[in-house]
């Protein structure tokens, strides 16, 4: 299984200390040379910078079609529009991203598409890990990360972590 993903969740996960989910999931995931330079080079000191480094099942590639992609950066961040292009350019099978509109462009073309909620949904049901209602409050905790309360009920009732009315089951 071909696995792009941007910076966002590599950040995210990393921050609440379970970056290992994309490697459990998917065995190898790869990023485009901008994204590995933000993260890595950029963010000395900053949170998935170290783990990212180390990562053995995370390479690295060249977006080919230069032209698509600053197409794509005329209303994108650079990060998002190299994995959307690296995507295409790949046929990858699943590209991870955050953003709402890159998510919304990737799907237009024909991607498919998860975020880092996703993933975390994801291992829970594969059995990965035991607990996403944990995961998700470290995320919105630990990195700031904005998940809407619609989107938390529906991932804890899909996970059987919830109650459609709310109580812990």
């Amino acid at each position: 299984m071909r696995v792009i993903t941007n910076s966002s969740p590599l950040i995210a996960l990393s921050r609440i200390g379970r970056l290992d989910l994309l490697d459990k999931l998917y065995g190898e995931v790869t990023i485009p040379r901008g994204v590995a330079q933000e993260v890595i080079r950029n963010g000395i000191g900053q949170p998935g910078a170290e783990e990212v480094s180390r990562a053995d099942w995370i390479t690295t590639a060249q977006v080919e079609n230069q032209q698509f992609l600053g197409t794509l950066e005329r209303d994108l961040g650079k990060g998002e529009a190299e994995a959307i292009a690296l995507a295409l350019g790949l046929k990858a099978d699943l590209l991870i991203l955050d953003d709402l509109l890159a998510r919304q462009v990737a799907e237009v073309l024909g991607l498919n598409v998860v975020g880092t909620v996703g993933v975390l949904l994801e291992a829970r049901q594969k059995g990965v890990f035991g607990e996403v209602k944990r995961c998700l409050d470290d995320l919105i905790d630990l990195a700031g990360f904005r998940v809407s309360s619609e989107l938390y009920l529906r991932v804890l009732q899909e996970a059987g972590e919830e109650t459609p009315h709310g109580s812990q089951s």
